[in-house]
């Protein structure tokens, strides 16, 4: 046995984990629509599904938001702010690219899913750094 506790996740009292729970659900729901109904999600992303075969790139995006879903839910769980803080941060690149795809494929034809995506890269990195901002409430036994 040691004295070491792990940590026991992100404090349920706190609105910063209410707020990485409500992501968590988004981009489950979502991962589930682009599962479930590969044609409305492509619609959703902005970039027009192509025939049956050309389907699958639409199930790939709903497994990774789903997968997205999944780990932000487990990081509150299992972790600290700044581990969940530098994950939200670090994922600010999956907005940022699906921006620039939906850019390439159509330009500034469609605002509304340039500025969907935009925006849920803000709110990815202005939660990022709202946790960093949080106090520390690891228990993993360092040195103080």
């Amino acid at each position: 046995m040691t004295d070491r506790c792990e940590p026991s996740g992100l404090p349920l009292h706190e609105p910063s984990t209410w707020l990485v729970f409500a992501l968590s659900g988004v981009f489950v729901l979502l991962g589930l629509l682009f599962i479930v109904t590969p044609r409305a999600g492509a619609a959703l992303f902005g970039i027009a599904a192509p025939e049956e075969p050309g389907l699958s790139y639409v199930s790939a995006i709903g497994l990774r938001d789903l997968a997205f879903g999944a780990y932000l839910t487990a990081l509150s769980r299992l972790s600290t702010h700044r581990i969940v803080g530098t994950v939200l941060g670090l994922t600010v690149l999956i907005p940022v690219g699906d921006v620039i795809l939906v850019f390439l494929a159509r330009g500034f034809e469609s605002p509304p899913h340039l500025l969907l995506h935009a925006g849920s890269g803000i709110v990815m990195a202005a939660s990022a750094f709202w946790l960093f901002k949080q106090p520390s409430h690891d228990n993993s036994g360092g040195i103080s």
